[in-house]
Formats: C-alpha cells, sequence, structure tokens
C-alpha cells in the first residue's frame, strides 16, 4: 500500500510541475523532492523521467476518462456534449490559472509541443491519448449530429473531429502564451459552433 501511494504521488507531482513550467526545466530531484520520495523509490518504479511522464500522461487520461464519459454519454443531444465540453474546459482553465498563478493551457499540448522531436516514445503516447478523446467522444458526437439532420451527410466525420480538436488544443494554448483568459471565455463556444457548422440559434 505504501508502495503504491508513492507511485501516485510522484505521477501526480510530475505532471503538476511539467504542467506548471516544462519537461526540460523539471528535474528527477525535483519531482522527488515535492514528492517527499528518495530517487533510489524513483528508480525503483520509473527507469527514466521519460516513463514517468508516460505514466503521467495514462493517469491524466484516466482521471479525465469519466468526466468525458459522462459529458460525451449518448443521453445528451449532440451539441449539449460540446457546449459542457465548452465548460470544462473554461471552468478548468480557469481553476488551474487560480492555483497555479498563470494560464496552464494543456498539458498534453505543452508536452507534446516541447517533446514531440526530442522523445518519440513520449510524441507517441500523447498522440495516441489525444487519439482516444477524438475517435471514443468528438467523432460520435458529430457522426449524431449527422444522423439527426443537424450536419450534411456528407460530412467527413473524422477530419471534422480533427479540425475540432485542433481549433480547441489552439486556443487553449494560445491562452497560455497570452497568459489571458478573457479571449477563451469570450470566443471559444462562438467558434467551435463556427467548426461545427450549426448557429448558436439553431442549437
Amino acid at each position: 500500500m505504501a508502495d503504491k501511494g508513492t507511485k501516485e504521488r510522484l505521477i501526480e507531482t510530475a505532471m503538476e510541475l511539467i504542467w506548471q513550467s516544462s519537461y526540460r526545466s523539471v528535474s528527477v530531484e525535483e519531482i522527488c523532492k515535492n514528492s517527499d520520495v528518495n530517487k533510489g523509490s524513483f528508480y525503483h518504479f520509473f527507469p527514466s523521467k521519460t516513463d514517468l511522464a508516460v505514466a503521467a500522461i495514462e493517469q491524466y487520461y484516466i482521471d479525465s476518462k469519466p468526466i468525458f464519459d459522462e459529458i460525451f454519454d449518448i443521453s445528451n443531444e449532440p451539441i449539449e456534449r460540446f457546449d459542457k465540453l465548452v465548460n470544462l474546459i473554461l471552468v478548468h482553465q480557469k481553476e488551474t490559472k487560480k492555483r497555479y498563478g498563470h494560464v496552464c493551457g494543456c498539458p498534453f499540448a505543452s508536452l507534446g509541443s516541447e517533446m514531440a522531436g526530442q522523445d518519440e516514445v513520449i510524441r507517441k503516447k500523447i498522440q495516441n491519448t489525444i487519439g482516444k478523446y477524438k475517435s471514443e467522444y468528438y467523432q460520435q458526437a458529430i457522426q449524431d449530429m449527422v444522423d439527426e439532420g443537424m450536419l450534411p451527410k456528407t460530412t467527413d466525420v473524422k477530419s471534422k473531429a480533427q479540425e475540432v480538436y485542433s481549433y480547441l488544443l489552439g486556443q487553449v494554448m494560445l491562452a497560455r502564451i497570452q497568459n489571458d483568459l478573457k479571449p477563451l471565455n469570450k470566443s471559444l463556444k462562438n467558434g467551435l459552433y463556427e467548426i461545427l457548422g450549426v448557429s448558436l440559434e439553431s442549437a
């Protein structure tokens, strides 16, 4: 039980520190110090910082999956699912800014953009994880919009899901770069509706 707690603390600390700053700027020593774990215990669980980062990415997905399952439940109207997603993003970004003192953006995008050209293991893990969100949630909601006549039958559902994800990711990352949530609060929903091809009035 103690070992399980140690591993969980390392994963949680790594995600928080990397999300706040960057992968390169956070050392194993800093992760251990903030986790109250010695380096021997660190290397007992993780052969390298890369392995810890991969575990943190996986844990973040596991933790967020029940929330996304609820938001994208088929009992919700398709457009309502995206409304709930926008609200989740805005609330989450506001909470993390309050906690850390600055806009943190998306942990996948922050880590991925930093490490994609430097660590293939991390790049593949992030790519595969992002793919799960698009295939399990966005594509199904968009397909349901097509089935309900909200979008044309000719809609390329897979491409549209990619557009949605790219837009949301880009807007959240821009908020991090600007360290400002006001533009995100103002236009995130409108921009998403434009990409989906529906109007606020008809939704």
